[in-house]
């Protein structure tokens, strides 16, 4: 389909013309490239506010070098400045857990490094304030939201106080931020100053003289925190409950170090988080994913390559949020663990988009979500829900109040692959094989759980289904509220045997966690142990990356658990990390050296011929029995060798 300038919201004053608008209400900065799709951040916003009916124009990735012309360009906008940093924080985008160079910049036109800069949220709001110094600038997007208060900062390794100290903005849009977005432009269009939009929900700022109610939380101040990693760890467990919560409470943060007796906070700088909206209806959802999005890249991208669009064009999102809480991830702290569902009509309507797409061949890459399986799921009782503080609505163990029934997701499944044009959906979500294996009380959703196991391994893997495990240990796996391992070796083994029964020939990938706190070499040699003898040889790892506002990363940081406030240790060093690292690669030769050495050094020499026998040559190996492995493994194992 050939699209018009016009289909998409302007990016330079020509486009402005053909609108016939000679001034716009909102000018939105983004670092990502401007693809108009809901999948990212800058289209999200700026459609909803166009629905509003404001005018609303967006410069992507403008040049923060020389005289500033891309921030000059379109000229002053009539209400504010919005700075979108990017759908993926800008230092994990650009960096490795090793701090190199990434091969790519995903959101970037033919992935190219350069089109934005470190930080984007402060560089951008520090020319945008030089420029136009009366103008309001409101941050929003992953970054801004993930250091809305104190937080560890892995690339300085430091730590850092709220964003807003060191970008000049006048206030911070956390979360999803259709609500608040919409909320404060409606006020600053009545003529109010942006002062007086400090009680809209979900926003961060900073003020002085600021009397603290009741219910407020009053945390450790930023000083007292650089000074005591403890009370930085003690500051998180109340950041990501209150992040979790149906009716949070206002959490305050002082900038100075001062007595918190007094009923008012004087002389100080305080940072105000007040709490976020409720999860969004149904109603509210699809009115976002129904708007006119043209769901390509803008037409100045013509012939180049957008590497995070190319993986996402062909998917549909069918809900936010996830109440997973693993350790590791941002998803809760930016969108809470409510599931906010989008209807099946709206569902099915963005499908048929895509199936009218160019290009498009019949095969969906994704119909899921933050987590593939929890379309549908809530609390049986939501009085208890109003009231739960729990980060994880499945760890350490499934909530009884949990409804986990995922009828809706088959017959969300079943209407998509009934469409004419549809020739199959992959699931490309990571899904919760805790959730499938789960036996609760109500017999309905326990059939529901095994029909959609079935369902899913027979017609929705495309030949390779993405599980994340973590981690082998359940020690690590505590740490990061991830279920046992052994869960894993129950769903592979109906995993296998549903694929037997099928007469298919698919894999099931497991994803590795090395260097998380907690974990030991002693921890990795266990695993490479246990996922040889299960005849895997990882691909999908990673080395643990710190990253704002998550409870691995404070744990990591201050070394101590937020929860409990006991000691963990942690690898931190390069040389550290790499010795926990090799043990992925057991299979390679070059990698034999160091694991001798290391297992000669934690007192395990007996595992050296176990992982690196003397008959290994050029990746073929014996593998050998396992004490945990199953008959069926066993015998699937010996099959494949044949």
């Amino acid at each position: 389909m050939e699209y018009r300038l016009t289909d998409f919201l302007p990016t330079t004053k020509k486009e402005m013309e053909l609108r016939g608008w000679d001034e716009v209400d909102i000018i939105l900065f983004s670092a990502d490239a401007y693809v108009d799709h809901p999948s990212f951040a800058n289209a999200v916003i700026g459609r909803t506010l166009e629905a509003a009916g404001y005018r609303v124009a967006i410069v992507p990735q403008p040049d923060w070098h020389g005289d500033f012309r891309d921030f000059k360009k379109l000229g002053r906008p009539r209400l504010y400045f919005a700075i979108s940093p990017g759908n993926m924080d800008s230092m994990v985008n650009k960096y490795t857990a090793n701090r190199r160079l990434r091969s790519e910049d995903a959101y970037s036109p033919d992935g190219r490094h350069g089109l934005r800069p470190d930080y984007p949220s402060v560089v951008y709001s520090q020319i945008l304030r030089q420029l136009y110094p009366d103008v309001p600038i409101v941050l929003g997007g992953i970054e801004a939201s993930l250091r809305r208060l104190t937080h560890y900062d892995y690339w300085q390794d430091k730590l850092r106080p709220c964003i807003l100290c060191d970008a000049p903005a006048d206030i911070l849009v956390y979360g999803m931020g259709e609500k608040p977005m919409v909320e404060l432009s409606r006020r600053l269009a009545d003529g109010l100053p942006i002062s007086a939009c400090r009680d809209i929900p979900q926003t961060v700022y900073i003020a002085n003289d600021v009397t603290p109610l009741e219910s407020d939380i009053v945390l450790h101040s930023h000083e007292e925190c650089l000074r005591d990693k403890r009370s930085q760890a003690e500051n998180f467990r109340h950041i990501e409950e209150q992040s979790n919560m149906m009716h949070a409470q206002r959490l305050l943060q002082p900038l100075k170090d001062i007595s918190h007796s007094s009923s008012l906070i004087s002389h100080s700088t305080i940072v105000v988080v007040n709490p976020p909206y409720p999860p969004m209806t149904t109603e509210e959802l699809d009115a976002s994913f129904d708007l006119p999005y043209t769901r390509v890249p803008h037409i100045k991208y013509k012939d180049k390559r957008i590497p995070a669009y190319d993986m996402i064009k062909f998917s549909v999102n069918i809900h936010r949020g996830c109440f997973g809480g693993c350790a590791f991830c941002t998803i809760s702290a930016h969108q809470g663990k409510f599931i906010s569902c989008r209807s099946k009509e709206s569902i099915l309507r963005e499908v048929k988009q895509v199936i009218q797409m160019d290009g498009f061949k019949g095969y969906l890459s994704d119909l899921g979500g933050p987590s593939a399986n929890m379309y549908g799921m809530h609390g049986r009782n939501l009085n208890a829900c109003e009231k739960c503080k729990r980060p994880s609505c499945i760890n350490p163990q499934i909530c009884p109040n949990l409804n986990t029934d995922h009828s809706k997701l088959l017959e969300i499944y079943r209407a998509v692959d009934a469409l004419p044009g549809i020739k199959k959906s992959f699931i490309g979500s990571g899904v919760r094989y805790d959730l499938l294996l789960y036996r609760s009380k109500d017999e309905k959703s326990n059939k529901a759980a095994m029909e959609y196991t079935r369902e899913l391994i027979k017609n929705h893997v495309s030949g390779r289904l993405k599980v994340a495990p973590e981690h082998t240990s359940d020690h690590v796996l505590r740490l990061m509220r991830k279920p046992s391992f052994q869960q894993f070796y129950e769903f592979k083994r109906i995993f296998d045997r549903i694929n037997r029964e099928g007469h298919l020939n698919q894999q099931i990938i497991p994803y590795f966690i090395s260097s998380h706190p907690g974990c030991s070499e002693a921890d990795m040699a266990e695993l490479a142990v246990i996922t040889k003898h299960l005849d895997f040889q990882l691909e999908q790892v990673q080395d643990f990356t710190p990253t704002p506002m998550t409870v691995s990363t404070e744990t990591w940081y201050t070394g101590y658990d937020p929860y409990t406030l006991e000691p963990v240790k942690s690898a931190k060093s390069q040389q550290e990390k790499l010795a926990q690292r090799q043990y992925f690669f057991w299979y390679k030769p070059e990698e034999r050296r160091g694991i001798e050495q290391s297992l000669h050094r934690i007192g395990k020499p007996e595992l050296i011929n176990e992982l690196c026998p003397r008959n290994y040559t050029n990746g073929n190996y014996r593998a050998n029995s396992h004490p945990k492995e199953s008959r069926e493994e066993k015998r699937g194992r010996n099959r494949r060798h044949k």
